[in-house]
């Protein structure tokens, strides 16, 4: 009897609703050669949900995708709401309320993409991103005084705990272990940030004790930027505070080739609560309803959430299927030099895996 997995899928806004339905069906194809079958609920929560209602989800929504193992999300956000207001009405309380204080990206050039840098091919670049994902720069300290007035202001609090910093270096340590990488870099900005960044440096030092056979390194944020453009082959393992690594896991991809093809899981380690899994896109508003968004992203976070449900194989089978479709002159979204459509691309890598 196959195995069915409960999955809560939220489309959101703008191409969401177009690289969904892809990722679905490459789930489904590589569902029916591995014995997988899904439970996929549905759920309408977006910006246009906020406009008919007021609300992106119902008062018990966060109770309801408590029920899954997993989330399956499209993207947040659309012209019309401003984006602090979707951002913190949807994807951060899911983020907070399921205790997903990993962000994990991969970051990696796969054979038949075009590189916007000269001279580096997917051997250079192929690393991961680790991103604080609970607390750091998006605290929710903080507020506004005399608005309206010459004299108004706005204050934001940073914080940074030793729990927080040292579970997400340590998870950082532990994925370069387990993927047979080398080297963890810290981002920080210690120079400049007085109080919360030389202490994310001393718990980085700590930590990094506990784990004698990787080597480690860090840079200021600004010239990570720079090193990730110019250098990308120097990088293995990235660990970043939530804004920190928020810019480096989008500016990664874009290094790689395009930020359409970028994953990424909101990880909860202990399984206490389900895990998110979303393409690191957004709802790219400019192209939305054209059918032409790229549905990679989408397909290769689904890969990551069979992984993390401990269905390996299969997951490599759906990235071995981009791989190969990427690399043997498939059909390519405008995004990555083609001129195919979004469902012709996912037809294609559901094919590749059957």
């Amino acid at each position: 009897m196959a195995e069915k997995l409960k999955i809560a899928v939220i489309p959101g806004d703008g191409i969401g609703w177009e690289v969904v339905p892809e990722g679905i069906k490459v789930l489904e194809a590589v569902g029916a050669k591995h014995g997988l079958e899904y439970d996929f609920t549905e759920f309408d929560w977006s910006c246009e949900r906020f406009h008919k209602t007021g609300k992106f989800m119902p008062d018990d929504g966060l109770e309801q995708l408590k029920t899954h193992d997993s989330i399956f999300l499209g993207a947040v956000g659309f012209p019309g709401v401003p984006d602090h207001v979707s951002l913190w009405s949807l994807l951060i309380p899911i983020r907070r309320s399921m205790n997903q204080y990993i962000n994990l990206r991969p970051v990696r050039m796969m054979k038949g993409m075009k590189c916007p840098l000269a001279g580096r091919g997917p051997e250079d670049i192929d690393f991961w991103v680790v991103r604080e994902n609970n607390e750091g720069e998006y605290s929710e300290i903080g507020g506004r005084l005399f608005q309206g007035t010459d004299n108004e202001m706005a204050m934001q609090e940073t914080v940074m705990t030793r729990k927080g910093c040292d579970r997400v270096m340590r998870y950082a340590f532990d994925l370069c272990q387990r993927v047979g990488k080398k080297k963890v870099t810290s981002a920080t900005k210690s120079n400049g940030i007085i109080h919360t960044m030389p202490f994310w440096d001393e718990r980085f030092e700590a930590i990094a004790k506990e784990y004698p056979d990787i080597a480690t390194d860090k840079f200021h944020i600004d010239i990570l930027t720079a090193q990730f453009v110019l250098h990308p082959d120097w990088f293995d393992v990235v660990v970043g505070s939530n804004l920190f690594g928020d810019i480096l896991s989008d500016l990664g991809p874009a290094v790689a080739g395009s930020i359409g093809i970028a994953p990424s899981a909101n990880i909860n380690p202990e399984g206490d609560y389900p895990s998110m899994f979303e393409p690191v896109h957004g709802s790219a508003p400019d192209i939305a309803g054209k059918g032409i968004a790229n549905p990679i992203g989408q397909i290769w976070s689904g890969a990551m959430m069979l992984e993390h449900l401990g269905h390996q194989a299969a997951a490599d089978d759906i990235v071995k299927a981009i791989e190969t479709v990427l690399s043997e002159a498939g059909p390519k979204t405008p995004d990555i030099g083609g001129q195919a459509a979004t469902k012709d691309l996912g037809d294609a890598i559901a094919a590749a895996v059957k």
